[in-house]
């Protein structure tokens, strides 16, 4: 094929298909193995410093909140995030000195919150950089041509905009049609994190409402770190075998993780706490306010639990079902 444009990106995560269908092979066993573990021997075991990163879920929904914590508490550093719409959790992890490099599609931003003072902060310093960027889609895209062991899948976008001039793909000219069209490149995280509502010892995972990416992703990350809201009987998986996912031979870690993607939102079981990001947006317009929340939620706590008393306990977790279920009137504290 006749390559006609190159994005100057920096092309990330990228093997070829043999190689990972050869990782995949020799890494991924297929029978059914008890995966539960803590969170912190997960991050000690599966990730390391510099690594290549993909967090599931979508900006505020459903985030691994507790792997977030865990990789700041272990002082992870100079890791690359997939920034596929990442949020609250990017804006942690570099707060956290976690991240200094992002293959952007989405950040720094908190929707109708505002913009993220700490983000912005170390990007506009050059602490943390920009070195690739993407749409949506083509994020996407990147992950499923993992899944699919594909090295590029072909799209019909970014032609002619900026976002493709900062990205890893390619213009080609299509064989069949003689037009130009985009190559994605495929994209093998290092690690990735997922937090779903259900899911067995062995791994086999349910979740409920929209999968985003997760699907693709969970495919397409060498190591896989669930976290899950309740493990439950493998009996209730097979039960159901339709609602599987994610399957157990994907994913190298399960970890129960209650309240795991507080203070996102969890799909049915609890709505976002408003209260605290706004907490953490305030405190964060400065580097000593960073440091304050890092000392009192962070390396203040041991875990989860501790976590979660911190912020209210059970009683604020009620509360935020009832606003999931629209049972009592939202607030909006970015307003007051």
């Amino acid at each position: 094929m006749k390559v006609l444009a190159e994005g100057k990106g920096e092309l990330l995560a990228w093997i070829t298909p043999d190689e990972g269908r050869k990782w995949m092979r020799e890494n991924k066993p297929r029978a059914l193995i008890d995966k539960r573990t803590t969170m912190k021997e997960a991050v000690q075991r599966y990730t390391k410093d510099g690594e290549y990163f993909a967090m599931g879920g979508f900006g505020h929904i459903r985030l691994s909140m507790e792997g977030i914590y865990e990789m700041i508490r272990q002082r992870r550093r100079n890791m690359i995030m997939a920034g596929k719409t990442s949020v609250h959790d990017v804006d942690i992890l570099i707060g956290g000195g976690v991240v200094d490099r992002i293959e952007c599609a989405y950040a720094h931003g908190h929707e109708l919150r505002g913009l993220s003072p700490a983000g912005r902060r170390a990007t506009e310093s050059g602490r943390v950089k920009i070195i690739a960027e993407l749409s949506n889609a083509a994020f996407q895209w990147r992950f499923k041509a993992a899944a699919m062991g594909l090295p590029w899948l072909p799209a019909r976008i970014m032609m002619g905009t900026d976002t493709f001039n900062y990205s890893s793909s390619k213009i080609v000219e299509d064989p069949y049609t003689d037009k130009p069209i985009t190559l994605i490149p495929a994209c093998y995280p290092d690690v990735a994190f997922i937090h779903v509502h259900r899911c067995d010892k062995y791994g086999n995972c349910q979740i409920d409402g929209t999968t985003i990416e997760d699907i693709e992703l969970s495919r397409a990350a060498k190591r896989l770190i669930i976290t899950t809201e309740k493990i439950i009987p493998h009996e209730d998986i097979i039960d159901h075998p339709d609602r599987t996912a994610i399957p157990h031979f994907v994913v190298d870690a399960v970890v129960e993780s209650r309240y795991g993607s507080h203070p996102g939102n969890m799909p049915d079981l609890y709505y976002s706490d408003e209260e605290h990001m706004a907490e953490w947006l305030k405190l964060s317009r400065s580097d000593d306010g960073v440091h304050e929340y890092m000392d009192k939620y962070v390396y203040g706590v041991e875990n989860q639990a501790e976590y979660i008393e911190l912020i209210g306990g059970e009683e604020k977790m009620k509360h935020l079902w009832k606003l999931e279920h629209l049972q009592v009137p939202m607030e909006a504290p970015w307003r007051r």
